[in-house]
């Protein structure tokens, strides 16, 4: 089987892993919205920026490092696990001790027990790094679907009945340590790798060269985008906070993973051929024209159809969720941009770049945080918006630099795909508002007309994504 092949392969099981996962994920996010409240979710909102980066300080890196490397043996696989234990380690003890104080800085004393449970995740998700590394490193995804929709399904459907029976906020927990522990064992028992005790210390630092300046700007990354988080939590309630959280939950099991996808099997596919830019260049095009197709109407059409999905779908006191929504899922539109121009970077081994863009960016976003938030939560989302237009700046500077793709080529390769998902988005948001019919009927129509109004539009106007990616959606069945 050829790169090509392998590529489209894995992308298509990567995407049917995180559509199955995400699917159910989504489902089993609206169960549990009828049996938990708002602050419940707020309680998980004040934990999450500590919890995300206790999990960069565990991985640091390696996984990306064992990924890149062009002949990874043995002892880089033991030298990267043993890291990550000692690394996990220290994450959780560091994060125990910060338990109360993170609960003072919240004013909420629920926190310190609720932090300190939560954390043992990380001592879990240590297990997964280096199967789920040779397992990317193979562009094998089928086999991380064989374990990644178990664990969705039975820790999903036990947090259901916790919550139904009133566990409240302790339902979302248990559900984060059983996802995490089913992942893991259904990762050993398919992926035959095991470690021994042969380390290098020259493997190490030659993994952690690497490595460090991604897990600085995946920190940078992890603390920055959860500041909105923390500063809504500290400024205004822990319903609000909640609201805001769900929200943004729902707009990641949209677009972050689906992104994640593609850049788990293009980050392996392309570190192969680093070297030649003209087949990067062609690949990349080819990524970015066919990514910003599946997610922009994703995104946009979400927005869109927000209030509908809300009615049909939850208890009104989710409603308030709305509008960040819809400011969340606008915000998000450049995402796909911004991961695929990052990708480029560390294809080409410039994790330097990489922090130093990150460090450039994050001074921007406490800039616009910092005028943003006088003006409530309203200001902080659209605050989002403008930052996320802006740092496409920087990220599409350095494409054109390493590999000759101009922000000119950029533009031309996904604005089609753009225009059209803004006239489709636009038209289902006015007939919303046209259609009187019961919220779930409404809600159906909806779906059913945007699909056909944006792939009836990429047929008629001949849009290059949608060709590319007909013809590899048709090569794969073929095959």
């Amino acid at each position: 089987m050829t790169l090509a092949q392998k590529t489209i392969n894995g992308i298509i099981w990567s995407f049917a892993e995180q559509i199955g996962r995400r699917g159910i994920a989504l489902v089993i996010t609206l169960l549990l919205a009828r049996f938990l409240v708002p602050t419940d979710y707020g309680l998980v909102a004040m934990m999450a920026v500590f919890l995300e980066v206790a999990n960069s300080l565990m991985d640091s890196g390696f996984k990306q490092s064992l990924i890149r490397l062009k002949k990874a043996e043995q002892v880089d696989f033991n030298t990267a696990f043993y890291a990550n234990l000692c690394l996990g380690a220290l994450s959780y003890f560091v994060l125990f001790l910060a338990a109360p104080f993170i609960a003072n800085f919240y004013n909420e004393a629920r926190l310190t027990i609720l932090i300190r449970v939560a954390g043992l995740s990380i001592l879990i998700n240590v297990f997964q790094v280096v199967q789920s590394a040779v397992l990317s490193r193979d562009l094998n995804f089928k086999a991380q679907l064989q374990a990644t929709i178990p664990a969705s399904i039975i820790s999903g459907m036990t947090a259901v009945g916790l919550a139904y029976s009133g566990l409240g906020v302790w339902a979302l927990i248990v559900q984060m340590h059983l996802a995490a522990l089913i992942m893991t064992l259904f990762l050993w028992w398919i992926q035959g790798w095991r470690p021994s005790l042969d380390v290098s210390w020259k493997s190490l630092g030659k993994m952690y060269n690497f490595g460090y300046k991604l897990f600085l700007s995946g920190l940078l990354d992890t603390v920055f985008n959860n500041v909105y988080l923390v500063v809504i939590a500290k400024l205004f309630t822990t319903s609000i906070a909640g609201l805001y959280f769900f929200a943004d939950k729902l707009k990641t099991l949209v677009i972050n993973q689906l992104v994640g996808s593609i850049q788990n099997v293009t980050y392996p596919a392309l570190s192969s051929i680093q070297g030649d830019d003209t087949r990067l260049k062609n690949g990349f095009r080819k990524i970015i024209q066919v990514t910003t197709f599946i997610l922009f109407p994703a995104m946009l059409i979400l927005a869109a159809i927000a209030e509908p999905l809300f009615v049909a779908l939850l208890p009104a006191k989710w409603l308030p969720a709305v509008p960040y929504l819809q400011l969340l899922c606008i915000s998000g539109v450049m995402y796909p941009l911004h991961s695929i121009n990052l990708n480029i970077l560390k294809v080409k081994g410039r994790s330097d770049l990489f922090l130093y863009l990150e460090i450039i960016k994050k001074i921007m976003m406490v800039v616009i945080l910092a005028i943003s938030f006088r003006y409530g939560v309203f200001g902080i989302l659209i605050g989002q918006i403008i930052g996320s237009v802006l740092a496409y700046i920087p990220n599409s500077y350095f494409s054109a630099k390493l590999i000759n793709y101009s922000v000119r080529e950029q533009v031309s390769d996904f604005m089609p795909s753009l225009v059209l998902t803004g006239a489709v988005a636009s038209l289902i948001y006015g007939a919303a508002f046209l259609i009187q019919w019961t919220a779930f009927l409404k809600l159906m129509v909806l779906v059913f007309m945007t699909g056909l109004l944006y792939l009836s539009g990429a047929h008629f106007f001949k849009l290059q994504a949608y060709l590319l990616a007909r013809m590899m959606l048709i090569g794969k069945m073929m095959r």
